[in-house]
This record gives C-alpha cells, structure tokens and sequence, in this order.
C-alpha cells in the first residue's frame, strides 16, 4: 500500500512586468509609505532573512514590497482568495504575487490537482492585470517613461512548509524525492519516461535535511518549514525579473531594426546632403537607444549578486541557465553591435561628406582670393 503524504502551504503566483525605463524607488515609498517606520518596513531587509549571512547576497538598490489585498478568482474547480503583493525593481519591473493557500494538509494527489499552474495563471490574469494599473497610477510620478509592457513573465512556486503522514506526523525532506512531481511542476497528466524526468527535473537542491528545492522553467517546488519567502523564492524572482527585463529589450531591438533601416533610407532622400547633417536626427536617436539599453541591461544584470552562499549561488546559476540568459544576453549584444556599427558607419558618413563640403569651400576661397587679385591689378 503506497503511503500516504500530505503537504501544508500554498501556490505562489508570479506575474511580472516591464513598467517603464526605471523607478525611484525612494519617491515610490512617499506614495506607498504612510509613516517614517512603514519605509522601512516596505524596503527588503536581508538581515533579517534566516539563513542568509550578511554579504551572502548584495543588492546595491533593495526593492520594495507592498501588500495590495486580496483578488477573487475561481480555477480549478475551486475559489481562490488570492493574496496580492507587489515587489518593486528599480530597474523598471514590477512583480506581483499572489497567494493562494492549500486548505489544511491536502494529500499529494490532490495538491497536484490544486495546483494547476497553468489553470490558475490564466485564472488570475485578470486580477493581475487590474492590480498592477492601480499601483502604477499610484506611483507613476516615480516612474520614469511610464508604460505597460506587452511582455511579462509568469511564474509558479509550490511553497509548502510542511509534509506529513496520514496521522499528521512529521516527514523528512526526502520523501519528496519518491513521489512524482512530474503532475506538479510540468502539468503532465500522463506518465513520462525516466529519460524526460531526466531532462526536466535536472535541478534539486538541499540545505537542510528539512529542506528541498526543485526548479523548472516555470515552476518550482519549494520546501522550508519557516514561514514566509524562502531565500529560493528571492532568487527565483530576481532572476524571473532579469529574465523580463532581457526579453523586453530583446524584443525593443528586434523592433527597432527594421524601422532604423527604413530611416536611413528616408534620410538619404531628405534635405541637409550638402552639409552632412541628413543622418544628425537617426544618429542622436541611435546613440540614445544604444546608451538606455546597454545601461539597463547592466544594471539589471548587476542588481543581485551571491557571493559566499554556494548554496544559493548553485539555484542562481540554475535558473539563469534554465531561462536561458546568456543566449538572451548574446542576442542583444548582437543586435546592439549591428546599431553600433550602423552608428559608426552614418557618423562616418557625414564627417566624409563634411570633410568634402569643407575641402570645397577652401577650393573656392582659393579661386576667389585668385580672381580678385587678377582683378585688381
């Protein structure tokens, strides 16, 4: 007879998006704090968090998180009372989270059915989408070059503090390990091959006996029996947050490509040949766009960094590499290379075109010079 296993937590749902270029995060909490004691509250305090020690992440500019209240919505078969928050990146992202949690200690098979991730994302969407126009319009003098997005990023944790056995008794960590996560973290229905398990569930990381983390593309599992964010979770939305912002700018130059080209054509049409300065509007805008999307994409880059936590440094480096990063990364670096060169090429264009306009105008000061000297002798 297979045992028994039931889990006590919630489902974590994660939807994040591009607000605009960046945010002030100190103007946002005059908006958001109502005294000087909640500003501290709302700021993320990594001294406080369990197990981190004090260098172990270094954030230069600590976000903000803010509860919003609660979103109705039914999936699944069932109403959810989702507790909405909101984290606020001072690289222009904002990440809402709602939680919703699993009713008392529910049996394995049915937390799968609970959790259906790809129901309740699409369930909650609606509720997301209303949350996060409210908190910009309450914000918005903070952030600059305000706009939505169409990109967003969604996310999915299974956050369970707890596991335990038919008569409620304590389980260990490795249980997990002989159950089929596969329903959970994939929404498989049907069995899949060891060989698939293989290469979708590459990723579980243990700490404590007590703890468990499995990360997939857009899902994770985790496990911690202290209440509250899990140090997983903070480095999972970090990394989900990057992800956005490299999606965002991604899709931004692949945009902006074929309209530069375009242009460039118009400009070689238009007035200003003589003077060189046909190209001075397409070469003020191509610097602009190469100077935003090289600083934005460093700094969120830079925003979180694990130093000496090998724990933690092992799940960020899994995530980065399940979402892909350095493709992401090298995709833009070689669409900023190609508007790079189209710079140095236009710029090197109008100075050749400058240059001549200036060796003509010496030609004719010669000839002039020449004419009247004739003239007046």
């Amino acid at each position: 007879m297979a045992k028994i296993i039931r889990v006590v937590g919630a489902v974590v749902l994660y939807r994040l998006y591009d607000v605009g270029y960046e945010i002030d995060l100190e103007r946002a909490l005059d908006f958001l704090a109502a005294t000087p004691e909640d500003r501290e509250t709302l700021r993320l305090n990594l001294e406080q968090r369990r197990r981190v020690e004090a260098q172990a992440i270094r954030i230069k500019n600590p976000p903000i998180t803010v509860t919003l209240g609660t979103e109705p919505f039914d999936a699944v078969g069932r109403h959810h009372d989702g507790q909405v928050s909101a984290r606020i990146f001072d690289f222009g992202v904002i990440s809402l989270r709602m939680r919703c949690d699993i009713p008392g200690a529910m049996d394995w098979e049915s937390v799968a059915q609970f959790g259906d991730s790809a129901d309740l994302t699409r369930a909650a969407r609606p509720g997301f989408d209303r949350s996060i126009h409210e908190l910009t319009a309450r914000i918005a003098p903070a952030i600059a070059r305000a706009q939505i997005a169409p990109v967003s990023e969604d996310y999915v944790v299974y956050r369970f503090t707890r596991l335990e056995d038919a008569v409620g008794q304590p389980l260990p960590a490795g249980e997990l390990r002989e159950l089929d996560v596969a329903p959970l973290l994939l929404n498989e229905d049907r069995p899949i091959s060891d060989q698939a398990r293989k290469e979708l569930l590459p990723h579980w990381f243990s700490y404590y006996p007590d703890d468990l983390s499995i990360i997939t593309w857009n899902t994770a599992l985790v496990l911690d029996p202290m209440d509250g964010e899990s140090d997983v979770q903070l480095i999972l939305e970090f990394a989900n947050a990057q992800l956005l912002e490299l999606r965002y700018y991604d899709a931004l130059l692949d945009a902006e490509l074929p309209r530069m080209y375009d242009r460039i054509e118009n400009a070689r049409k238009g007035s200003g040949a003589l003077l060189g300065r046909r190209y001075s509007g397409l070469l003020t805008g191509l610097q602009t766009l190469l100077a935003d999307s090289t600083e934005i994409v460093e700094r969120t880059q830079n925003a979180l960094k694990v130093t000496d936590d090998i724990f933690l440094a092992r799940v960020y480096g899994a995530a980065l590499e399940l979402f892909r990063e350095r493709a992401w990364r090298a995709g833009i670096d070689h669409k900023l290379g190609i508007i790079h060169q189209t710079y140095e090429m236009l710029n090197a264009e109008s100075m050749a075109v400058r240059n001549e306009v200036l060796e003509v105008t010496i030609v004719v000061l010669i000839v002039v010079e020449i004419v009247l000297a004739i003239l007046m002798r």
